[in-house]
């Protein structure tokens, strides 16, 4: 019998790939068979990483670049399974009122345009298919915001909007569409954050210590693989506790 967790021949685009969780997720997809294209701004320290079957330089909040990347991922692979859409940034940690429209403005074509247009580029193929998996990385602040970083928390509850309304688009078929909901993680991301900022979100997580990209890789991996046949256009928590609902 073989093994409902199996995605080994499968292939998948995962964007923000270059580092912390992006490249936890393509790890585990390579580690598990996968072949991974895996999408970045700057693909110079992937190109002789043998976890990724190919790399494409892409800004995901440029249209025609998320289209070109997904022709030139399809090229390489010859098929694409799924999409990782993670690639996104945190922006400024400081109070709304202290935020200028271009600042919202750049968290939002990354974290939530960003978002779209991946997951556009890819959707008529997968709908032509008539399966595969959207998993889209949003966060516990797109739950229950994050003091300090409204615009993200903005971000990250659209793009879970996004896919629930997506999940149910695209039925009936055996596309599903999920988002992750992680705490912050242990990644270069936290080099931007106040020293306040990150104690009181660490302090809100009742584990008491934030989650590891590789955690976040192993849901990511459940969820791309047959053994999550039947859940679409849900919310899955990896917040140690921290998350209500």
């Amino acid at each position: 019998m073989s093994d409902p967790r199996d995605i080994a021949g499968q292939a998948f685009i995962v964007t923000g790939a270059a580092r912390g969780i992006g490249l936890a997720i393509s790890t585990r997809f390579h580690e598990l068979g996968a072949r991974v294209s895996g999408w970045d701004l700057d693909v110079s320290t992937m190109q002789d990483n043998p976890v990724f079957a190919d790399c494409q330089a892409v800004d995901v909040s440029d249209e025609a670049q998320t289209e070109a990347g997904f022709a030139a991922s399809i090229e390489a692979l010859g098929d694409i399974d799924g999409v990782v859409a993670n690639a996104g940034i945190n922006g400024p940690t400081k109070p709304m009122w202290d935020y200028s429209l271009t600042e919202w403005q750049t968290v939002m074509s990354i974290d939530l345009t960003g978002v779209f247009l991946t997951v556009k580029s890819v959707i008529d193929h997968l709908r032509a298919r008539q399966r595969g998996r959207i998993i889209i990385i949003s966060s516990v602040a797109g739950k229950e915001g994050n003091p300090g970083a409204v615009p993200y928390g903005a971000a990250k509850a659209g793009v879970i909007g996004l896919a629930k309304g997506l999940a149910r688009e695209v039925l009936p078929s055996d596309i599903t569409v999920n988002a992750i909901a992680p705490s912050i993680a242990v990644t270069d991301l936290l080099d931007g954050m106040a020293p306040d900022y990150i104690a009181d979100k660490k302090a809100r997580i009742p584990m008491g210590r934030f989650c590891t990209p590789e955690e976040i890789a192993n849901m990511a991996a459940f969820i791309a693989s047959p053994a999550c046949s039947f859940t679409t256009g849900q919310v899955f928590d990896v917040t140690g506790g921290r998350a209500t609902w």
